[in-house]
């Protein structure tokens, strides 16, 4: 009820209270406006893209995945020896089972008896991709490729038999690292019947996006590390990768190296030191002959008192050959294990390579950085295993059916 005016003793809105009144109303249709405003706004922006996490890669296909798709962050590969009651008819069944619950684990899907379904929900652009040893190919009566079987001795090698070969290679690959935990796990159930873990390794690369797309990655000492690959979908990539034998047809070969790096030493090495011993310089990768990354090195080119630009001893040079045959696709990752004793790290590449065929094409490669490699005075491989890689498989199919249908 309004108060009554003190002058005329009648109740009613004072004119203050019309005016405050007003303002308020003013202030209300203002608010509405600028309401509708904000909807017709909200309502013209683009709907936001969905999380990265839901991104999906196609698990079914004449290849498998996880070979010319981009490297996610985070990989984890499983070698297992298989026991000694898994014949050829329990690899078949062995193979069905891990195909089956690849496929749903890609797409985002729980596996069959999946006890944390809900960890499924975001597959991250997982792959799962299979190898297979040179036991494996025997058990399943199948003719294993020359190469198949551990590399040729090489002088900078202190291998591990804990952390080399083994009968058949799990690489697990997305972009988040509870999504390749959770798949890693599943998969292993379904293996603890016919095989046992033999070693495993974690490696990562920078998280998704923190560089722009198709950035090559860089290793712990700081250099680009695949520079000079195929591209995927290309003829030229086609050539270098994929197999066209026998039950292999479709398929390739996967070397997998675990190269520790002695990152104390290499501290101790200046900037220049560091380009000489790579052919590279650091801050983008091009050539010491070069500005961009991709320019093709001048091993001709010499300084003004006649020595090579780019040594005979670095990386670059002894990785090069003139046979376009020696060639390979690297997919490699970065592990950066806890130190021990004084150590300031314990870390290292998991260095990972497709071809064809391994002794035409990697082995080459390898001998010459073995004789001549100025980095091998901060490296060495303390692992090695060999892969036979299947074809991929039709949906209704499994990975090996080349091999043991």
């Amino acid at each position: 009820m309004s108060a009554p005016d003190r002058r005329t003793g009648r109740s009613g809105s004072t004119r203050r209270q019309f005016l405050l009144g007003g303002a308020v109303a003013g202030v209300g249709a203002a608010a509405a406006v600028g309401g509708d405003a904000a909807l017709r706004a909200v309502a013209a922006e683009p709907a936001p893209a969905p999380p990265h996490g839901e991104g999906t890669v196609p698990f079914f296909g004449p290849h498998q995945a996880g070979i010319a798709t981009d490297a996610q962050a985070h990989g984890l590969f499983v070698a297992l020896d298989l026991l000694d009651g898994t014949d050829r008819p329990a690899l078949t069944r062995m193979m069905r089972i891990l195909t089956d619950d690849a496929a749903r684990l890609t797409q985002g899907e729980p596996a069959l008896a999946d006890s944390e379904p809900e960890l499924a929900a975001a597959p991250a652009h997982l792959t799962v991709t299979f190898g297979v040893g040179p036991r494996f190919v025997d058990r399943a009566r199948g003719r294993a490729p020359d190469w198949l079987g551990p590399l040729p001795a090489f002088g900078v090698d202190r291998l591990r038999p804990e952390l080399s070969d083994g009968d058949l290679l799990l690489q697990i690959a997305a972009d988040d690292p509870l999504t390749v935990a959770h798949a890693a796990r599943m998969l292993l159930k379904d293996t603890r019947s016919f095989a046992t873990v033999r070693w495993s390794q974690q490696g990562f690369r920078r998280a998704h996006g923190t560089v722009r797309p198709g950035t090559t990655m860089r290793n712990l000492f700081g250099q680009v590390d695949g520079t000079v690959n195929p591209v995927p979908g290309t003829p030229d990539f086609d050539e270098v990768v994929w197999s066209t034998r026998d039950w292999l047809a479709g398929g390739t070969s996967v070397v997998v190296r675990r190269i520790g790096m002695d990152l104390d030493r290499w501290d101790r090495l200046d900037r220049s030191g560091r380009e000489q011993s790579v052919g590279r310089y650091l801050s983008n990768g091009a050539p010491l002959t070069g500005t961009r990354e991709h320019d093709e090195p001048d091993f001709a080119a010499t300084t003004e008192i006649g020595f090579p630009v780019i040594p005979e001893f670095s990386h670059v040079r002894r990785a090069r050959s003139e046979d376009p045959a020696e060639r390979i696709f690297r997919r490699s990752y970065n592990y950066d294990d806890r130190p021990v004793g004084d150590g300031i790290s314990l870390s290292g590449l998991i260095f990972v390579s497709y071809q064809a065929d391994v002794d035409r094409q990697f082995v080459p490669i390898q001998r010459r950085l073995d004789r001549l490699d100025l980095l091998n005075e901060w490296t060495v491989p303390v692992g090695s295993a060999v892969f036979a890689v299947p074809p991929g498989c039709a949906e209704g199919g499994f990975v090996g059916e080349t091999l043991l249908a």
